[in-house]
């Protein structure tokens, strides 16, 4: 059967720009996998996806026109059921025949086959292969009902259409056009009221030709840019605006480089069908404006790209990304340069506004500000973060630092009140350190303020100074204790108040900080702070969260599960920030050829300990009577204490080494005593021998873990 390549597109209304490259995606694969699943096209076809403002469209290599046929086979009924005593049909088997379109001649070419503990009659056939026509006609119809529409719209079908009366149709857009090409030919197939054919629309104002007439499925593309003026592929859309955008900063000069923004990118790219990158320009006075304003303003209510300088500070240039290319563009950037001054001037105005207040006479406010209906105020909030800061930082750096910690914290919510905050949300933080050192406050306590919300996502720096670090463990815990206490834990996907992003910015900080601080202390600092009866106990919950979203962190960061299971075991909810060296040590201990038996004979003393219930750690020289009882307690005299004290120096990989010189005394032991001897003195000092063994060889880690 002939193959030919085959191209689907849907010409419809502007589609939100947010969603397009998905619903293009999305489109696309879900025609080859019901070209696939019906034999249309085969586990090598290729798929290349369209996605531009006003179209969605896939291209697909090597479709049949008709799938292959099938062999089938069905069952019909038992044996007993469908024949009788002298091997007849009965009327059900005839019934069943006549529904299949078969009759009583059939009967002879049935196929007796077992079927559990009888045989059944089964009816061997070839199944036609499906043609394109019906086999696109259900791959288009179920693309669309299966797109990632974020809001369906309903419409109705323009008059004159074939469908008789009013017919209202639900899609993302109005749909005005469908083509479907296999090769050169059109396949009649139908959706949203249209019949496909093979033209389509270019750009609204720049296409040469209109309509555009697409002669075969391959020329799809380069016809659509020639005649339609239309870039119709995202990514080819998206790689022209990024050269364009280098082309135009390297035209303004001086090392000027466009803002890099994907999310940003991908939107502008869903809003263009021929992108034209042009500069422009704004009065150099609002650059007295904190650049971040600036740039989220043009960004967010523009997607304007802000222009920095080599020294990444923001310029009064800006790039636009236009839909026309006239040949004289001074309307189009008058026009961009018109639109923009505005936001900047509301953004200076609000600058200039909230610096005649200071952030201290603010403080009052936040009490207006409900935080939860549960846990009550911003102003209620507020003091609880104080409070845990004082002490965090108190044990960090003592009274200094919990001063500083107090004043940041008092101020750290405070720009949630003024007018540039309440206009861009985005910039809460940033806002506070520029304030607040307006308000003359230390460099390092305004840091803080700005500092205290990081880590805001994966891969964000952390705070840049002790203040913020104890800030911001505060902000976050206060955060986890009141969610775990009022039962506000995340289900699933769904995690509104983002518990496991700042349980993750609380081990990140304690991990990468190496701060020596006991985790399970935080969290009880956390919950002590509320007043009582108004939160729930429910510290050991949040414990086990932490060291969950710990272990992520970990192993994401490239450590296996069971090299993570061995660090964290051992440490525990205490001291965090040994657990790199401990880490490195682990995988260290793991490449030596003695770790394998080391790592079983821990989990079998572990076993063995578990069992016997509470043992002293006592050891008995007189008791040793078998010489590999004797040997390992000589071994372990001669190398435990040194590991001891590498242990106690910080330097776990060597700790871990040295104790890897046990191994043969280790397996030796086990080979030739019995641990759970008859005499009562025999088996307390053997558990006893084995117990000190296992505390020496497991403060790094716990090797059981790493055991297969």
């Amino acid at each position: 059967m002939t193959a030919q390549n085959l191209l689907v597109e849907l010409f419809v209304e502007e589609l939100p720009p947010k969603a397009l490259r998905k619903l293009g995606d999305a489109f696309g694969g879900q025609l080859l996998e019901q070209l696939k699943a019906q034999g249309l096209a085969g586990a090598d076809a290729m798929l290349t996806t369209f996605a531009s403002p006003r179209r969605l469209a896939a291209h697909v290599t090597a479709v049949l026109a008709r799938a292959a046929d099938k062999p089938q086979s069905q069952k019909l009924m038992p044996v007993a059921v469908g024949l009788d005593a002298a091997g007849q049909p009965t009327p059900a088997l005839l019934k069943r025949l006549a529904a299949l379109g078969a009759d009583a001649s059939a009967v002879p070419l049935l196929q007796r086959r077992p079927d559990g503990k009888a045989e059944a009659l089964f009816h061997d056939s070839i199944a036609p292969g499906v043609s394109l026509v019906d086999g696109l006609q259900k791959a288009l119809l179920d693309a669309i009902a299966k797109l990632p529409i974020p809001k369906v719209m309903g419409y109705q079908l323009e008059s004159g259409c074939e469908l008789p009366g009013w017919t209202t149709v639900s899609f993302v857009r109005p749909a005005h056009g469908l083509v479907a090409l296999h090769g050169s030919e059109v396949v009649p197939v139908q959706a949203l009221g249209l019949n496909a054919g093979n033209t389509t629309q270019g750009h609204r104002f720049e296409a040469s030709q209109s309509p555009v007439v697409l002669p075969d499925a391959d020329s799809y593309a380069d016809v659509l840019a020639r005649d339609g003026a239309v870039i119709a592929g995202f990514d080819a859309r998206k790689g022209a605006i990024v050269q364009q955008l280098a082309a135009a900063a390297a035209q303004v000069g001086g090392g000027a480089r466009a803002i890099e923004d994907d999310a940003l990118l991908d939107e502008v790219t869903a809003l263009v069908e021929r992108p034209n990158v042009l500069v422009c320009s704004f009065e150099p006075e609002f650059l007295e404006v904190p650049q971040e304003c600036l740039i989220l303003t043009m960004k967010a209510n523009q997607k304007y790209f802000p222009l920095l300088d080599a020294a990444g500070k923001l310029t009064n240039k800006f790039l636009v990304v236009s839909n026309i290319s006239p040949a004289d563009a001074s309307a189009v950037i008058g026009g961009n340069e018109r639109v923009v001054r505005p936001r900047l001037a509301d953004a200076k105005f609000f600058f200039d506004q909230d610096r005649k207040r200071t952030l201290a006479s603010r403080v009052d406010s936040l009490g207006k500000v409900v935080y939860h209906n549960k846990l009550g105020t911003q102003g209620e909030r507020v003091e609880r973060v104080r409070s845990i800061a004082r002490a965090i930082a108190q044990q960090l750096g003592g009274d200094a630092l919990a001063q500083a910690a107090d004043t940041a914290a008092t101020l750290a919510k405070t720009d949630l009140v003024t007018d540039m905050v309440g206009e861009f949300p985005e910039l809460q933080g940033t806002m506070g350190r520029y304030y607040a050192l307006h308000d003359g406050l230390p460099a390092d306590v305004a840091d803080a303020i700005e500092d205290h919300y990081k880590p805001r996502f994966a891969g964000d720096s952390l705070p840049r100074n002790p203040v913020g670090i104890a800030v911001a463990l505060a902000d976050k815990l206060e955060t986890l204790a009141g969610m775990f206490g009022i039962g506000n834990l995340p289900t699933g996907d769904k995690d509104p108040f983002a518990l496991r992003r700042h349980a993750l910015g609380v081990a990140r900080m304690l991990v990468e900080s190496r701060l020596a601080l006991s985790a399970s202390a935080l969290t009880r600092m956390a919950f002590d702070a509320f007043p009582p009866g108004l939160v729930q106990d429910a510290a050991a919950a949040l414990d086990d969260f932490m060291v969950e979203r710990l272990k992520g962190s970990l192993r994401d960061g490239g450590y296996s599960a069971a090299e993570v299971d061995a660090a964290i075991h051992a440490q525990q909810l205490g001291d965090w920030s040994t657990i790199p060296s401990r880490l490195a040590a682990v995988r260290a201990f793991a490449a030596l050829p003695e770790a394998p038996a080391l790592a079983a004979a821990n989990k079998r003393i572990a076993n063995i300990l578990k069992k016997a219930g509470e043992v002293d750690a006592h050891v008995s020289e007189v008791l040793l009577r078998e010489p590999a009882e004797q040997a390992l307690f000589a071994a372990m005299n001669a190398v435990v204490p040194q590991a001891d004290a590498q242990f106690q120096a910080g330097d776990y990989t060597a700790s871990l080494q040295t104790l890897a010189a046990l191994r043969a005394p280790v397996d030796a032991f086990f080979d030739g005593v019995m641990v759970n001897a008859d005499e009562p003195d025999l088996r307390l000092n053997r558990q006893g021998l084995l117990k000190s063994l296992h505390a020496a060889m497991n403060r790094v880690a716990d090797l059981s873990r790493l055991a297969s």
